[in-house]
């Protein structure tokens, strides 16, 4: 699983002239069932995205495609780290670590 902790390099004013975009984008990757929550850091400085099922490149890909990415309003930073413990509503992407 993924933590994708976005980082605002720009202005919120022109953060906002690309939220469609990014929130169609959200929207696609939910869909997928990639993306598992997301949201504005407070202070809304960036925001986070949970994201699982996928490698390490594909989430790298996938933060390259954002188009807060593409606009050049944010930077990522991307922890990946084992969910060996979820709430039940979280079962399904529950990983075991290797032995």
């Amino acid at each position: 699983m993924f933590v994708m902790e976005l980082s605002y390099t720009a202005p919120v004013e022109s953060v906002e002239e690309e939220m469609d975009a990014h929130i169609a984008w959200l929207d696609g990757y939910y869909a997928s069932g990639v993306f598992l929550a997301s949201g504005r850091k407070v202070p809304r400085d960036g925001g986070i995205i949970l994201a699982g099922g996928v490698s390490r490149a594909e989430i790298e890909k996938i933060a390259a495609e954002d188009p807060f990415t593409l606009a050049g309003v944010c930077a990522y930073r991307i922890t990946e780290f084992i969910a060996a413990r979820t709430s039940a509503d979280l079962a399904p992407v529950r990983e075991n670590p290797a032995a």
